[in-house]
């Protein structure tokens, strides 16, 4: 997650809170006049879509007053879905066992993507098995993480 995207989170985390739901993450994608603030959210019963417009609706009152994106953008508020997002230390650590997909920002030994099982969470680092191989991956160097369902 950027520091931007951080920052956001940290300004919305209130105000989905109030609803009773869980502020997971967010992502912003910027293109210009297609640009998008996504919110993950989620809650022990699940999300539906009157959950997503509540949220929608308080999300973009402060938003309105914050101002912290100067372009166009659009709002989806969303549950984290089949292939849930990974955030923030927490989210790991209730999926160890579970097959991650993970990019990182910046490569190590040449790799940036990374897909296979998290065995543990170390300090501020995952431990991902990849085909055998044990990779220590830094929480702050990820770009992305989701995990993958199993069907």
């Amino acid at each position: 997650m950027s520091k931007f995207e951080q920052k956001l989170t940290e300004m919305l985390r209130p105000s989905v809170e109030m609803t009773g739901k869980e502020l997971l993450g967010v992502e912003y994608v910027s293109a210009g006049k297609h640009s998008v603030l996504r919110l993950f959210i989620d809650h022990e019963n699940g999300i539906n879509v009157d959950d997503c417009a509540e949220v929608s609706r308080l999300v973009s009152a402060v938003l309105d007053v914050e101002d912290p994106i100067s372009t166009e953008y659009n709002l989806e508020v969303s549950s984290p879905g089949v292939d849930r997002p990974l955030f923030e230390k927490p989210h790991f650590e209730k999926v160890i066992g579970e097959t991650v997909d993970v990019k990182l920002s910046m490569p190590i030994n040449g790799r940036r993507k990374f897909k296979g099982e998290l065995d543990a969470v170390e300090g501020d680092s995952l431990i991902v098995i990849v085909d055998g191989q044990d990779y220590e991956l830094p929480i702050g160097n990820i770009e992305r993480a989701n995990l993958i369902a199993k069907f």
